[in-house]
């Protein structure tokens, strides 16, 4: 049930973006289907972000040090516009036009995702797992 919250949450982020950035959008659809676009592509960059940030953290390690972590921001960025690719190939109408859009959309995607999971609460198991 937890996964549904936070593809949910992940989702609401994704959309404040295309509300916020130019150059991320959405196309032109019924409100249902931006729904449903928005969830898959949230499963998408979901997915991309449990698999490769870490690849790319553990090989990288030295440039988050030397930047103090910034080099998260760009990484943050490359990977919504890997996201923005994948969804293209697979037909969804999600685009990032370009780094500075993927840049700022990864910003505001980080910060209502995590003003947004302030109001989850914590299981017990998720707590007995930090």
């Amino acid at each position: 049930m937890r996964i549904l919250f936070k593809v949910g949450i992940t989702a609401v982020a994704l959309w404040v973006a295309t509300v916020l950035i130019d150059g991320i959008a959405l196309g032109d659809q019924t409100t249902g289907r931006r729904v449903l676009t928005l969830v898959a592509v949230a499963v998408i960059f979901g997915l991309v972000n449990a698999v490769i940030k870490p690849i790319i953290k553990t090989l990288g390690c030295a440039f988050y040090v030397v930047t103090l972590g910034l080099i998260g921001l760009v990484v943050n960025a490359l990977l919504l516009w890997l996201t923005s690719e994948l969804a293209q190939r697979l037909d969804l109408p999600f685009h990032v036009s370009g780094f500075w859009p993927a840049f700022w959309g990864a910003i505001v995607v980080g910060v209502v995702g995590w003003l947004l999971h302030l109001f989850i609460p914590e299981d017990d198991k998720d707590k007995d797992r930090d």
